[in-house]
């Protein structure tokens, strides 16, 4: 159970409004884990951002403080979704703003998520420019989007996965310009097939504060060496695979140092030792943790849709008619949980790979840690009797996050 105290008498508005200028939240928390290092029975004093977090034993008292008494669980930053289509029953690609906005705020107050990558697919230009627009328009009352992740259609028809090959097209710098230009430059990721691309389109991307993934690629190990992708989409799925004689997308993203590599933690699209083997090279500074879930996430088992195909959810697995997986109803903090369930990573590690790494490769300078300035973007945890970490609750910008 979360209470919240406030202190000041004259504090008569909303819990987390409605205060003099100079009120701040304390949360007082048993264990902190601030993605530098691990501050036990700690506290943090915050609004929008953070003002100060330390030790209880350095803990000075004001009056005008509200405090939110968390004891006996753990506070650890938010978490960070380079890549997701959507969920509860919607997807960034054809959903307007406000529903995006709400879809937005389902994933946070429910997994945790509390920074966020609209991802698109290989659809029509049409429709690629609309979800431009939408995204842009929600991320501006939104503070929880914090970019686009552009799937496709810059992809190979031999591992296209769930995505329609009628749609797929060539890299092309200019049109990644313009889509980009509509987003209001808020695309931070381009999966694309580096064996199809030109160093124009990767040096563009490189200039532009966009990371070049490579990703639903036939491209050999060489040919990879050879190109500027630094991130790897989904490791193991939609990609040339791992082989004795040609290590390929997969080679490339186990084995090349500075080279961030997704992973979807669900079980189903990874088998758990997988998963340890890509630990066990990479190490938790090389793992970022996605859901690459879609709408049907969190919504019954059934029949539903991605990218314009027919999906039939049933035990967990999204798979269109023939049989393909396609996208996952994986949450975030079923990710986090299943990354030390199937590696023996500790929590610390889970921390960083589940929003340390990716807010240093992005550039999200506010967000992945509990330090002085950043955002106040926190999750808390319980440790259930079975091992399990429950999630409590979801603080964005220093908000509690209520679905």
């Amino acid at each position: 159970m979360i209470n919240i105290r406030k202190t000041r008498k004259e504090c008569t508005g909303p819990v987390w409004g409605g205060c003099a200028k100079n009120v701040m939240k304390v949360i007082k928390n048993k264990t902190i884990y601030t993605g530098n290092g691990v501050i036990e029975d700690g506290f943090v004093r915050y609004e929008k951002t953070i003002a100060e977090v330390g030790s209880m034993q350095n803990f000075v008292s004001r009056e005008e403080d509200e405090i939110v008494e968390v004891e006996g669980m753990y506070l650890i930053p938010g978490f960070i979704d380079v890549h997701s289509h959507g969920g509860y029953g919607l997807d960034s690609m054809d959903a307007s703003a406000d529903e995006i906005d709400w879809m937005v705020r389902q994933m946070a107050a429910k997994e945790g998520i509390t920074s966020y990558f609209c991802t698109t697919m290989t659809q029509t230009s049409e429709n690629i420019e609309s979800a431009m627009k939408n995204i842009k328009a929600a991320a501006e009352k939104n503070p929880i989007i914090q970019g686009i992740h552009l799937e496709g259609p810059f992809i190979s028809v031999n591992y296209k996965g769930a995505q329609d090959a009628s749609y797929i097209q060539k890299p092309d710098a200019a049109v990644l310009k313009h889509w980009n230009e509509l987003s209001g430059n808020r695309i931070k990721i381009v999966t694309y097939a580096p064996e199809e691309a030109d160093t124009e389109f990767e040096d563009w991307c490189l200039a532009n504060g966009i990371v070049p993934s490579a990703g639903h690629s036939n491209a050999t190990y060489d040919q990879l060496c050879g190109c500027r992708a630094c991130h790897v989409t989904h490791l193991y799925n939609a990609q040339r695979g791992l082989n004795h004689r040609e290590p390929g997308v997969t080679g490339y993203g186990l084995l090349t140092d500075g080279v961030k590599a997704e992973m979807i933690c669900d079980g189903i699209h990874i088998k758990p030792k997988m998963v340890y083997m890509a630990y066990k090279v990479k190490g938790s500074d090389g793992i970022e943790l996605i859901t690459d879930s879609m709408r049907a996430k969190g919504m019954p088992e059934g029949k539903s849709e991605l990218g314009g195909q027919t999906v039939y959810v049933k035990d967990g697995t999204a798979r269109l008619e023939d049989g393909t997986i396609a996208g996952s109803v994986l949450t975030y903090i079923d990710a986090f949980r299943n990354i030390m369930k199937f590696t023996d990573a500790s929590l610390k590690e889970a921390v960083q790979m589940s929003s340390g790494n990716q807010a240093k490769e992005f550039g999200l300078t506010q967000k992945g840690a509990i330090t002085v300035g950043k955002d106040a973007d926190f999750v808390i945890l319980e440790n259930s009797q079975d091992g399990n970490y429950e999630l409590k609750k979801t603080i964005s910008m220093g908000e509690i996050i209520e679905a």
